[in-house]
């Protein structure tokens, strides 16, 4: 009997000090609790599809799958054969409209003046010789009628058609004399800076056809090899952007009124468990994700989760779209 009573008092000392150490470790676990906030969550990066803007046969790839690069750095050609030729064709056409345009500001020559003015005194001889000449046969045709009707018609006409021509080679030479238009001016410079523009439309299409890289980051994937016929909407590369990374993690409504942006955080990976990166929290989802529409019971209001988002910087680039991350909050 005694025995029994020894061993009923050590085993209600053994449960006294369990529930004295399960106790003090159960309040050490709040408190730290209170102290921090552990989630777990998922690396998320942002990527870029990448492609040309125009219709072609890729002439080069510069980059493969896994290559670390940098923004501006060129990935990829098209062939531009056709384009070079067209802006040879442009350039040409340009050269050409210049020249004139740049006749009609100068005005006319004085060797083209002088050309003119020739003209005018050739025609004006020419003119006095078939008035010379219709005079002597209407006096013959009158005096004696010594020639036809038909032969003073003629030499009517060839008087005319004289003077017709003196007066078109003054109008030329008073227009030389002026020089050109405004009108005349303002067309020929329209036309040049068309042509300008179909140029420049041109040398665009020709940078377009280099494909660059429009930030820092790594490529995922590498869709298309030389030789390949693409077009705008052909996705050429994937491009993780090194620049953003962050873990997406999901917080209990409980918990939400624990933390706020700017809130910084320390975050660990599978990978390197005795390496914490530094980050803060940069978004908190304002709408609740993974529960009812509508919350109806007391129970299903601690369900609420809500995304949350820690920025990272990762100048060593350890972390990898979808690497499982574990975030440590203080609080």
């Amino acid at each position: 009997m005694q025995n029994k009573k020894t061993w009923l008092l050590i085993f209600a000392g053994i449960v006294l000090v369990g529930g004295i150490i399960w106790y003090m470790h159960e309040s050490a676990a709040q408190r730290e609790a209170s102290k921090h906030l552990v989630l777990s969550g998922n690396v998320d990066v942002r990527e870029v599809t990448l492609a040309f803007r125009s219709n072609d046969r890729i002439e080069e790839l510069l980059a493969e799958e896994g290559d670390n690069v940098k923004k501006e750095q060129v990935l990829g050609r098209l062939e531009t054969r056709s384009l070079s030729i067209q802006l040879a064709q442009v350039k040409a056409q340009v050269k050409a409209q210049e020249s004139e345009v740049a006749k009609l500001h100068n005005g006319t020559r004085y060797e083209e003046l002088e050309q003119a003015a020739e003209r005018v005194r050739q025609a004006e001889a020419s003119s006095e010789l078939a008035q010379s000449v219709l005079a002597r046969k209407q006096k013959v045709y009158d005096d004696v009628q010594g020639i036809s009707e038909q032969e003073l018609d003629s030499a009517i006409s060839a008087a005319n058609a004289a003077q017709a021509q003196t007066e078109a080679a003054r109008r030329a030479y008073e227009e030389a004399l002026t020089g050109p238009r405004a009108e005349d001016i303002a067309a020929g410079e329209a036309q040049l800076d068309a042509l300008k523009q179909q140029q420049a439309h041109i040398e665009f299409l020709l940078s377009e056809a280099v494909l660059k890289a429009p930030a820092d980051g790594v490529i995922r994937s590498r869709m298309h090899e030389p030789g390949d016929m693409v077009s705008p909407s052909s996705a050429i590369y994937k491009l993780s952007i090194l620049d953003k990374k962050w873990v997406r993690v999901y917080v209990k409504e409980s918990d939400l009124g624990r933390i706020h942006e700017g809130q910084s955080a320390s975050v660990t990976i599978d990978s390197f468990k005795d390496k914490s990166i530094k980050g803060q929290i940069g978004y908190i989802s304002s709408t609740a994700e993974f529960t009812p529409k509508t919350v109806q019971t007391d129970e299903l209001r601690t369900s609420l989760l809500y995304e949350v988002r820690v920025y990272l910087d990762d100048p060593e680039n350890i972390l990898r779209l979808g690497m499982p991350a574990t975030v440590r909050v203080d609080l």
